[in-house]
């Protein structure tokens, strides 16, 4: 342990963001980096706990928290890096958008504030690549068995990294323009820029990774193909099919899903075109948007910097108390309130607001019909059920409405439906323990067997499968020897 009473010593310490006026104004990263001395004096915090939950509980990568603290603490920057990357293969991406799930379970987070374990390990990966830590290192021995990856999302990439420095050639193909799926096509500039996304991809280009672009499998490419010249096949291509809301005035035209107008835009940052007939744009608009998440979030935040004149997000759930909420005590990750930094750069926030019916002129949205409603408990318990209240029906202006309701499943995939491949009833895509899918050869990672979730999530499931499938591909080259 770095300092004994180092928790009681120093207060927590976040970074914060830039000015409102400016950040609007532009599409760079909105959060601030704590100075190399803020961050040691923030790993002093950690108190090395016997058991630390924030390693085992809250952290899904399983990243071993108090060590790289400690080494933090000490100056030892390098001996960090080597924790960390031990069971992070992005510590940049999570260290930029993970909600910090392992600061849920900080033990400090009883009665103080909690370590601020996001920051240490952002601070630990661009220390690494400002001192040429993170310089290619390609597998010292290759197989010659290949793997196909399809979807170059957080899974996808995790997918690839793992394998790749296990020995194995990977080739990972997208449909999209450019590699990074939803890091690169659905978070916005402002939380994740794109040269961070960039960066790690020509790393592991360097380290021997194959990327193939604008190549839409089962489309310009048959299963067939990739079953003659790849031994195993990992399916990574995300939760795509987003949640409709199924109201009257639901086709009106400006009526669109939340990712369509992050994808677009960020399309635009990235040099890509945009069809003028399909375009859209928050410029001068009332703006609604429904789903109070990240997702609703990020279009806050965007609709706001492309010039909205008004913008409503509306969440049908109640409003989160401030602090913990009983329900989800420590070591749990908190019910409660969250303000992202979109929140804090204008619009309205509405809660428990069910939406009745979008109208409009001539094929045109013009306005939403909502009313408040109440989430009743039952006497004889369960989950608690959703009433309007009487009299409490009001009108928004809309002259764009965005549903970010969250995911469904993930959508249709022409392999999976040529190979009569298993689905769960959900949509979402069966697997064994090995992330093994009902085709032999065939694996899955990420939001399409797990439903829509964290990229931290999503980055973990990838090592999972990468795991499965090298354990499937040493079972066949063993095979082979028999």
């Amino acid at each position: 342990m770095g300092k004994v009473t180092g928790f009681m010593d120093y207060e927590r310490r976040d970074p914060g963001y830039r000015p409102v006026d400016a950040r609007v104004r532009d599409y760079r990263a909105v959060e601030l980096q704590l100075s190399e001395a803020e961050v040691v004096e923030q790993a002093a915090r950690c108190m090395d706990c016997g058991t630390p939950f924030c390693h085992g509980c809250g952290c899904p990568l399983l990243n071993v928290i108090p060590e790289f603290n400690d080494h933090v603490y000490h100056g030892r920057w390098k001996e960090a890096l080597e924790i960390l990357l031990a069971t992070n293969n992005f510590p940049e991406f999570t260290g930029r958008i993970c909600p910090a799930l392992c600061e849920g379970a900080c033990v400090l987070g009883i009665n103080k504030d909690p370590v601020t374990i996001r920051q240490i390990e952002l601070a630990i990966i661009e220390k690494a690549f400002e001192c040429g830590y993170m310089e290619p290192r390609p597998p010292k021995i290759r197989f010659d068995q290949q793997v196909a990856v399809i979807g170059s999302g957080p899974a996808g990439l995790a997918v690839a990294d793992t394998l790749n420095h296990a020995g194995y050639k990977v080739v990972v193909y997208d449909g999209a323009a450019q590699p990074g799926g939803i890091l690169r096509y659905g978070i916005p500039e402002f939380k994740l820029e794109k040269s961070v996304v960039d960066r790690r991809i020509r790393l592991m280009e360097a380290e021997g990774v194959v990327f193939e672009n604008g190549v839409k499998v089962g489309e310009d490419i048959s299963y067939r193909y990739l079953r003659s010249r790849f031994d195993a096949v990992c399916l990574s291509g995300g939760a795509r099919e987003p949640r409709d809301l199924k109201v009257p005035g639901r086709d009106l035209k400006g009526v669109h899903f939340a990712m369509e107008l992050l994808v677009q835009q960020n399309k635009r940052l990235g040099g890509e075109s945009v069809d003028p007939a399909g375009e859209i744009h928050a410029g001068g608009k009332n703006v609604v948007i429904i789903g109070g998440g990240d997702t609703g979030a990020d279009c806050l935040g965007t609709s706001l910097r492309q010039g909205a004149r008004q913008v409503v997000q509306m969440e049908i759930l109640p409003e989160p108390p401030p602090q913990r909420a009983a329900s989800t005590p420590w070591p749990m990750w908190p019910l409660q309130l969250r303000v992202s930094s979109s929140h804090k750069e204008g619009g309205v926030r509405r809660w428990s607001v069910a939406t009745r019916e979008i109208t409009g002129e001539q094929g045109v949205v013009k306005s939403l019909r909502a009313v408040e409603v109440e989430w009743i408990a039952p006497a004889q318990g369960g989950r608690p059920v959703m009433r309007e209240k009487p009299g409490t029906e009001f009108i928004v202006e809309a002259d764009l409405v965005l549903l970010a309701m969250g995911f469904s499943g993930p959508g249709r995939n022409k392999i999976v439906e040529d190979l009569k491949i298993r689905t769960e009833p959900s949509g979402t895509i069966w697997r064994d323990g090995r992330n093994m899918t009902s085709m032999p050869g065939i694996f899955v990672a990420g939001d399409m067997s797990m439903g829509a979730s964290l990229v931290v999530r999503a980055i973990t499931d990838g090592r999972n499968a990468a795991v499965g499938v090298a354990a499937y591909l040493e079972d066949q080259r063993r095979q082979k020897k028999e």
